[in-house]
């Protein structure tokens, strides 16, 4: 789809400018899903823990900074280390936006930031373990600040009936992107032969392709999307006003004591989600013994029926409400991790089936979490709200990879770190069911939907 460059691809009317932007919107999902798909769902977690291995001294460790590191979980310390990196820089960046309105510029630093640091995996070869951990703390933190904003313009693009439908959407237009490069990704890796270069080089074209990707496709929403312009008293925002600024959402979130605690319930089962989403091919691969060319099969099958699962969990939301199919699939996510502890090893057709089970509730839950928290957020408070809602979806979400490197290293055994996560989903749902979200939608002063 062309961005369009005359007039006319400029159409009048509120509604129509509505839907443009929204279109443009899908397409930043459509940018970034690679990352997420490529690099830290099937190539970089592997890869790593390999160039780690290839640099670990006699009995399996590494020394980042002196610290030593047990290889196989140097990927899901990096991943715990750019969630803090991204929470020291996000509440800076929303109250920034907030203030001036100039989300757009803000949304295309980080964006490119995140690509270039992607880009850059391509150099991540022989020993140079402590390059891709660091381009990887760079790459996911620059990730969660732009998606942070990304997310903010929801309720400025979409009316309160349409935002489950659009949100949902947007995963379904990143799950696409996702399948379609990993189409790509599997032909250069299973015939890299025949395209003149060995195994690791053909995995760190892969790593590159994603940041190219992404940064490419981030130039239509640049290009659609619109700031809002908002009231503003002059003064210049410090970083020490940012975290000011975090504390004042914080109290201003204890004024809507029901969004916070919805807050709650979302970071602890997306904590879940999310270390799901970045170590299943390291369990994959190191527990279950299964091939790159499986995991790779086995990601792109999570992307294709996670289309079909958002959009199909956007209809039951129409139908018996977000709150509701949120819970259904936090019961589906407690059965198919539990039922991944049992997997035999060196049997791929049971992981596709756990990557079926996976897809079908993936880009649902997350979709219909963002659309319902989108009415639990105050008018004119949006990327500060969502900065905060951000640092629950990838900025909080440390406690899970941590728990899980942490059962790791201490027990050597991926399957005890793979059944630690049901906590995340059991506590998540009891958290959830106690949120009475029309009262909480009310309570932050925005119009109840029919059905939510």
């Amino acid at each position: 789809m062309g961005v369009g460059t005359e007039p006319t691809d400029r159409p009048a009317g509120p509604d129509a400018e509505r839907k443009r932007e929204q279109r443009g919107w899908y397409f930043y999902d459509f940018a970034v899903s690679v990352y997420s798909t490529s690099v830290v769902s099937v190539f970089l977690g592997p890869y790593l823990t390999t160039v780690a291995k290839a640099a670990a001294d006699a009995e399996g460790f590494v020394h980042p900074l002196g610290i030593p590191v047990r290889a196989g979980s140097l990927f899901a310390y990096a991943v715990s280390a750019s969630v803090i990196l991204a929470v020291v820089v996000m509440p800076f960046v929303g109250a920034f936006a907030d203030r001036t309105g100039r989300k757009k510029p803000l949304l295309a630093v980080s964006a490119y930031i995140g690509a270039g640091a992607t880009a850059g995996m391509f150099f991540l070869e022989g020993d140079r373990y402590a390059l891709g951990a660091v381009l990887l703390i760079v790459a996911n933190a620059a990730l969660s600040v732009s998606m942070s904003l990304y997310n903010a313009y929801l309720p400025q693009i979409a009316e309160p009936h349409e935002r489950d439908r659009v949100s949902s959407r947007g995963w379904a237009f990143g799950y696409t992107s996702g399948a379609l490069v990993l189409v790509l990704n599997l032909v250069l890796y299973t015939g890299h032969d025949s395209f003149g270069v060995d195994e690791a080089t053909a995995v760190r074209i892969c790593l590159a392709s994603a940041g190219v990707w992404w940064g490419a496709f981030a130039l239509v929403p640049l290009r659609r999307l619109r700031d809002r312009k908002v009231a503003t008293d002059g003064t210049r925002l410090s970083m020490g006003q940012g975290w000011r600024q975090l504390l004042a959402t914080l109290k201003d979130m204890r004024r809507h004591p029901l969004t916070l605690s919805f807050l709650l319930a979302y970071l602890i089962y997306n904590d879940g989600v999310q270390t799901v989403i970045s170590q299943a091919s390291v369990y994959g691969s190191e527990e279950l013994k299964l091939t790159q060319t499986t995991l790779i099969t086995s990601i792109m099958l999570v992307q294709i029926l996670a289309v079909f699962g958002a959009l199909g969990m956007g209809r039951l939301a129409q139908t018996y409400g977000a709150k509701r199919t949120i819970l259904g699939s936090l019961v589906a996510w407690t059965a198919t991790i539990g039922v991944g502890y049992f997997l035999p090893a060196g049997e791929p057709v049971w992981f596709f089936v756990l990557a079926s089970a996976i897809g079908l509730v993936l880009g649902g839950s997350q979709a219909l979490s963002r659309s319902l928290f989108s009415h639990l957020v105050p008018r004119g408070k949006e990327a500060e709200y969502f900065a905060a809602y951000e640092m629950s979806d990838r900025g909080m979400s440390w406690l899970g990879p941590l728990v899980f490197g942490l059962a790791f290293q201490l027990t050597g055994s991926y399957r005890d770190a793979i059944v630690s996560l049901v906590v995340f989903f059991a506590v998540g749902f009891v958290l959830l069911a106690r949120v009475p979200v029309r009262q909480a939608v009310a309570a932050a002063g925005n119009p109840v939907p029919e059905r939510i």
